[in-house]
C-alpha cells in the first residue's frame, strides 16, 4: 500500500513556473484538474498548444524507471495508431524531471511530465450504446494484444509485485477491510475474496498473460461525435496503472468500470464481451472466471476508495466517484449470481456479435 507516499499539491504558480522553466512556454492559460494519486494541470501556451501537465506522487517518483516504461508505452501504441497523449520533452530534451518542492509535508521530489492535450469528452458524460460499449471492448483488447510486440529494456517494471490494483493480488483487500467495519457490505466483500481464493486462483496458471493498461474507465477514455448521432473512442488516458497481468484481468476491468455508469448495469457485459471477443476470443477458464474478476474489481475500489478517502478527506469527492456508483451495481450483480449474470453477458454478447 502507499501509505507512505505524499501528493503533489503545487499552486498555480507554482506549476506555471515549472512548466515555463522545463519547456520554455509563454503560457495563456493554466488551471487545476482532478486527480486520484497525483496533480494535473491544463496548460495552454501562447502558440495556440493545449497541454496537461502531470506530476507524480512521491512514492511513484521513486520509481523513474517504471514512469519511462509508461511514457515509452503510449508513444508506441500512439505509433500503432492508437489515440494516447505524448509526452513533451524539456528544453533539454528530457521526457520527466524530478523536481523537489516543499507542498506543505516538507522537501519532496516529484516526477514531472508535459503531456499532449486530447481534445474529447469523457465516456462517463455520454449515453452508453451498445455500439460504443463494443467498441470499448475492441479497443481494451486490440491495445493489450498490440502491447504484446512491445520490447524496452525496463519491460521487467512492470511485474510491479504487492501493486494493490492488480486483479492478482485481490486477496491484499483483506488488510483494509476494517473500513467496512459495521457495514453490511464486509460479509459480501468476504465471500467475494474468498471465491476468488477458491475459483480463480486454481485457474490463473491457465490465462494468458499479457500487459494490462489496468484502468481502463469511463473517466480515462474520451469519445468524440462519430457524425451518426453516437460517439466514437478519440483518447486513452493514464498509464499508471500498467503491469503485467492477463487478458482476462482487463476485460473485467472495462466491464466493471462501465457497469457503473450504464442505467441497467447488466446490460454492459454483452456488448463489451463482443468487442473484446471480436479481437480475442476467450478461452474456457477464462470465461469461469469473468463473473468472480468484475466482483472484485468492484470490491478493489470500493475498499481502497473509503481508504484513501480517511488519508485525503480533502480529496474525498473525487476519490468516492466510482466507489458511490458501485456500491448498488456490485450489490446487484452478486443477488444475481454468476449464473444469471453469465447467461445474459453470453448471450447477449453472442446475439450482439450476429448482428455484425
Amino acid at each position: 500500500m502507499t501509505e507512505n507516499k505524499t501528493n503533489p499539491k503545487f499552486s498555480l504558480s507554482q506549476a506555471c513556473e515549472v512548466t515555463q522553466r522545463l519547456f520554455g512556454l509563454s503560457l495563456s492559460e493554466i488551471r487545476s484538474l482532478p486527480s486520484y494519486d497525483d496533480q494535473n494541470f491544463f496548460v495552454a501556451s501562447a502558440d495556440g498548444g493545449k497541454y496537461i501537465l502531470k506530476i507524480m506522487n512521491s512514492e511513484d517518483s521513486k520509481n523513474p524507471k517504471l514512469v519511462e516504461m509508461q511514457t515509452y508505452t503510449m508513444t508506441f501504441l500512439r505509433q500503432k495508431g492508437f489515440p494516447t497523449q505524448v509526452v513533451q520533452p524539456t528544453t533539454s530534451g528530457q521526457l520527466q524531471s524530478l523536481e523537489e518542492t516543499d507542498c506543505g509535508n516538507g522537501p519532496q521530489k516529484y516526477l514531472v511530465r508535459l503531456l499532449t492535450y486530447l481534445p474529447g469528452t469523457t465516456l462517463s458524460k455520454v449515453p452508453l450504446t451498445p455500439q460504443l460499449l463494443y467498441e470499448a471492448g475492441k479497443m481494451a483488447a486490440m491495445m493489450d494484444k498490440t502491447l504484446q510486440e512491445m520490447e524496452h529494456p525496463f519491460l521487467c517494471e512492470l511485474q510491479r509485485e504487492g501493486f494493490i490494483w492488480s486483479l492478482s493480488n485481490v486477496d491484499l483487500v483483506e488488510k483494509y477491510l476494517s473500513v467496512l467495519d459495521g457495514d453490511p457490505l464486509q460479509d459480501m466483500a468476504k465471500s467475494i475474496i474468498h471465491q476468488y481464493k477458491t475459483s480463480v486462483v486454481p485457474k490463473q496458471p491457465n490465462f494468458r498473460k499479457c500487459i494490462n493498461h489496468g484502468d481502463f474507465n469511463d473517466l480515462n477514455v474520451l469519445v468524440q461525435p462519430d457524425g451518426n448521432d453516437g460517439h466514437t473512442i478519440s483518447g486513452i488516458l493514464d498509464f499508471g496503472d500498467m503491469n503485467s497481468g492477463y487478458y482476462i484481468h482487463e476485460l473485467a476491468i472495462t466491464i466493471m468500470y462501465m457497469m457503473t455508469e450504464h442505467p441497467n448495469p447488466i446490460e454492459v457485459g454483452g456488448p463489451v464481451l463482443a468487442g473484446w471477443e471480436s479481437v480475442l476470443p476467450l478461452q474456457q477458464e477464462e470465461r469461469d472466471c469473468l463473473y468472480v474478476l468484475v466482483l472484485c474489481r468492484f470490491l478493489q475500489s470500493l475498499v481502497y476508495a473509503r481508504y484513501f478517502a480517511t488519508l485525503q478527506p480533502e480529496n474525498t469527492e473525487y476519490l468516492m466517484i466510482t466507489s458511490k456508483k458501485g456500491v448498488h451495481t456490485i450489490r446487484l450483480l452478486w443477488e444475481l449470481g454468476r449464473e444469471h449474470a453469465e447467461k445474459v453477458w453470453f448471450e447477449s454478447a453472442a446475439q450482439f456479435s450476429d448482428r455484425k
